[in-house]
C-alpha cells in the first residue's frame, strides 16, 4: 500500500532502519539583502513564524526581504529629501553651519527611518 506522499510523486531513501522522504526546499537566485530585509526576516522569524514558514518553504522569502529592502532604501530617500526641504536643512546650512546641518540631518533621517520600519519592516500584510 502506497503512501499519500508517495501517491503525489514523492520518493523516499532508506537511512539505516528508516525512510526518509526526499525533500528540498525549490532553489531561489541570489538576492543581496541589506538591513531593513535583514530586519524583516528577524522580525518575521520572531512575531510571524507562520508567515516566515510559508515564505521559506514556497522558496520567496529571499526576493520578498530583497524587495522589503529596496522599497525602505527608497521611501528612505524620498521621505529624508522632503523633510529636509520642508525644514530648510539644505547645502547653505551645511556651509554655513556643519554641526548644526549634521544634528538636523540626524533627526530627520532618524524620524524618516522610523516611519519607514512601521510602515515597511514591521508591517504584517498579506503575502498571497
Amino acid at each position: 500500500m502506497k503512501s499519500l506522499f508517495e501517491e503525489m510523486g514523492g520518493t523516499y531513501r532508506q537511512e539505516g532502519d528508516y525512510l526518509i522522504p526526499n525533500l528540498a526546499l525549490p532553489d531561489e537566485p541570489e538576492y543581496q539583502i541589506g538591513k531593513y530585509g535583514r530586519m524583516r526576516r528577524s522580525y518575521l522569524k520572531e512575531h510571524r513564524p507562520v508567515l516566515y514558514a510559508n515564505l521559506l518553504t514556497r522558496g520567496t522569502l529571499h526576493r520578498h526581504l530583497a524587495e522589503i529592502d529596496q522599497a525602505c532604501n527608497e521611501r528612505m530617500e524620498i521621505i529624508v529629501s522632503d523633510m529636509a526641504k520642508q525644514e530648510g536643512v539644505a547645502e547653505a546650512l551645511k556651509a554655513a553651519d556643519q554641526m548644526e546641518w549634521g544634528h538636523r540631518m540626524n533627526s530627520i533621517r532618524n524620524r524618516a527611518e522610523e516611519i519607514v520600519l512601521t510602515e515597511l519592516v514591521y508591517e504584517s500584510y498579506d503575502l498571497r
